[in-house]
C-alpha cells in the first residue's frame, strides 16, 4: 500500500516509458491551460521544460531506479509505520530537489506574465476548485466514503493486485476511522492558492532580482510543504502517522503472492526508468 501510493507517484502506474518520453509536453499544456502563454512565452517555457526533463532523466531517473530496486525486497518481508514514513521522507527529499531545480525558471517566468494572465490563473483556480468539491465533498457522508474506499482499493491494487474481501473490508475501515479531513484540506488548498496569486502579482508588479525571486519562490513551495499555519501543519502531521500505519497494516494482511506480484511490478518499473535513464546518454 504505502509503494502503490508513494513510488507509484514517481513512476507512474502504466506505460511508463511512453509517459515519461511525452511528459514535457503534457506538463506545458497543464501550464499553458492555466497562463494561456503568449508565443514568446511558450518558446521560453517549452525549453526550460525541455532543461529540467534532460537534467531530471539524467540525474534523477538512476536514483528512482535505485530506489525501486531496494523496494523490491522491502516489499516481500513485513514492515513498520516507521519505515513506511521513512519511504515517505525519502521521496519528499526527492520531490524538493526536483522542485528545487524548477525554481529558477519559475522565477524568469513569472515576472513576464500579465495582468489579463493572472485573471485567467485565477478563473483556473475557481474550476479546479469546482471540480476538488465534486470529488471530494459530496453533500451525502456516505458516498463520500464510498468513492474515498475505492481510491485507496484502486491504489493498493496497482501494486498488489487484486485484493481479497477481507483486505478491502481493512481498508474500508481504515478510511473510516482516518483523521483525513476533505474540508480543512480545501480551506488551505484556497489559501495557498490566494498566497501563490498575490506572490506573482508582486513579482509582476515590482519585478525581483532573479536570487531574490528564487528565494521568494522557495518560501511559498516550502509552505507548500509545511504549512505557515499552525492548526494546520498539526493536522498534516497527525494524518501523516496514521497514514504510515495504516498503509503498514495493510501491507501485512497481502499475502505472499500479492507480495511476489508487487515486487514484480517494482522490477518492470526499475527497468522501464533505467531504460529511460540510458536514453538520456
Amino acid at each position: 500500500m504505502v509503494l502503490a501510493a508513494l513510488l507509484a507517484a514517481l513512476v507512474g502506474c502504466s506505460a511508463v516509458r511512453f509517459g515519461y518520453n511525452q511528459a514535457s509536453e503534457l506538463v506545458y499544456w497543464w501550464l499553458d491551460g492555466y497562463a494561456d502563454f503568449d508565443d514568446a512565452q511558450s518558446r521560453r517555457v517549452r525549453d526550460a521544460l525541455g532543461q529540467w526533463f534532460a537534467w531530471h532523466r539524467r540525474s534523477q531517473l538512476p536514483d528512482y531506479a535505485g530506489l525501486l530496486a531496494r523496494a523490491q525486497a522491502e516489499v516481500l518481508a513485513e514492515t513498520s509505520p516507521e519505515r513506511a514514513c521513512r519511504w515517505w521522507g525519502e521521496l519528499r527529499q526527492r520531490a524538493d530537489l526536483a522542485a528545487e531545480h524548477a525554481l529558477p525558471f519559475a522565477a524568469e517566468l513569472i515576472p513576464t506574465l500579465s495582468a489579463e494572465q493572472l485573471r485567467h490563473i485565477e478563473r483556473r483556480h475557481a474550476k479546479a476548485n469546482e471540480d476538488f468539491r465534486s470529488e471530494y465533498l459530496s453533500d451525502d457522508a456516505a458516498q463520500r466514503l464510498k468513492d474515498s474506499v475505492k481510491r485507496t482499493v484502486e491504489r493498493a491494487e496497482v501494486l498488489y493486485g487484486r485484493l481479497d474481501d477481507r483486505q478491502r473490508e481493512r481498508i474500508a475501515q481504515g478510511v473510516a476511522a482516518s483523521p483525513f479531513d476533505a474540508e480543512l484540506w480545501f480551506a488551505e488548498r484556497q489559501q495557498r492558492q490566494q498566497e501563490a496569486l498575490q506572490l506573482m502579482r508582486h513579482m509582476v508588479e515590482e519585478p525581483p532580482a532573479r536570487e531574490a525571486a528564487i528565494g521568494m519562490l522557495r518560501n511559498y513551495f516550502d509552505h507548500i510543504m509545511r504549512s505557515p499555519r499552525e492548526p494546520y501543519r498539526r493536522y498534516a502531521e497527525k494524518l501523516e502517522r496514521y497514514n504510515c500505519a495504516f498503509a503498514a497494516s495493510l501491507h501485512n494482511t497481502t499475502t505472499p503472492a500479492q507480495r511476489r506480484a508487487a515486487a514484480l511490478k517494482l522490477k518492470g518499473w526499475e527497468t522501464d526508468l533505467r531504460a529511460l535513464a540510458a536514453d538520456a546518454r
